[in-house]
């Protein structure tokens, strides 16, 4: 019996493409087509099969995906000790999900960190994607990171990592950097609205409506990045993160960001992960890493 076997199909039926897979598991995608016909052979079932261009799950992968999910973990849990552990021996890759704002602030510091504590570490960031807990509980995921507010679930653990807040940003020379910021000329310039979701709306138009003003959104954008290169080399207006704002100014992006001339929430940024990982000496180490450098990086702004 070859129980890399069980690994290997707990990474296809995770990332439902034998490339996926193959990524995760650090092996070519012809590696992974001869896993998965050997794991077909083993099991008796084709276990992944072509719908149009993508491979979905049969009913026999369907009923052993939680089951080979929980023998993995185990297995792992065996041969992972839970007291202290040196970091610089340590041989594993934590997937983090992360939205783009979190993901391209800090991604930088903490892989130099790691690499500096424990270059055997592989950081793997992944999309947010449903934003659910459910990714978390299945073990898809070591760790989310985003912003409070969205549901986590009554067991999982929450850590608050840095408090953001939100600032207008222009090109240089900009109209709008000529006299004084009022919500007046601030409603008054066409407007970015950066939303995943694809939403023209949001807080800021809320605030304004308190003064009876409202702004035009010309442009929706799925990302933070995205509205600030368009900011960059445009007169349209972007209401971004500071966090982003200031990496994008030690780049030597030609962008400058001003306070909102309405007020409008402080964002709170965390990590969340599972409490079977809680006594996990690899994990806890990660968790250690990500608090302070994201603290660092929030300092230095």
């Amino acid at each position: 019996m070859d129980l890399n076997l069980l690994v290997a199909l707990d990474a296809l039926l995770a990332e439902g493409s034998v490339a996926g897979a193959a990524r995760r598991m650090n092996l070519s995608a012809p590696a992974m087509s001869r896993t998965l016909a050997r794991i077909r052979d083993a099991v008796g079932d084709p276990v992944l099969v072509r719908a149009g261009r993508r491979l979905v799950p049969t009913p026999r992968a369907i009923e052993l995906r939680d089951r080979v999910r929980a023998v993995v973990e185990d297995a792992q849990a065996l041969l992972r000790p839970e007291g202290a552990t040196d970091p610089s021996t340590l041989e594993r890759t934590f997937t983090i999900r992360a939205s783009d704002y979190a993901a391209g602030v800090f991604s930088a510091g903490l892989a130099a960190a790691a690499a500096r504590q424990a270059p055997g570490v592989t950081l793997r960031f992944t999309d947010q994607g449903r934003e659910d807990v459910k990714d978390l509980r299945e073990g898809r995921i070591d760790l989310d990171i985003g912003v409070l507010g969205s549901e986590t679930g009554p067991e999982i653990r929450v850590q608050t990592l840095l408090q953001d807040r939100f600032v207008g940003v222009v090109r240089e020379g900009h109209p709008l950097l000529r006299g004084a910021m009022t919500a007046e000329r601030f409603a008054a310039a066409p407007h970015i609205s950066a939303s995943r979701r694809g939403r023209s709306r949001g807080l800021i138009d809320d605030a304004l409506e308190r003064q009876g003003l409202s702004r035009r959104v010309t442009l929706v954008m799925p990302s933070f990045y995205a509205a600030l290169f368009t900011a960059a080399s445009s007169d349209i207006v972007a209401a971004l993160p500071l966090a982003v704002v200031a990496r994008a100014a030690a780049l030597g992006l030609a962008v400058r960001s001003f306070e909102l001339p309405v007020t409008v929430p402080t964002v709170t940024v965390v990590q969340s992960w599972h409490p079977r990982f809680d006594k996990d000496a690899g994990h806890r180490w990660l968790r250690q890493l990500i608090k302070a450098t994201i603290g660092e990086t929030a300092e230095r702004r």
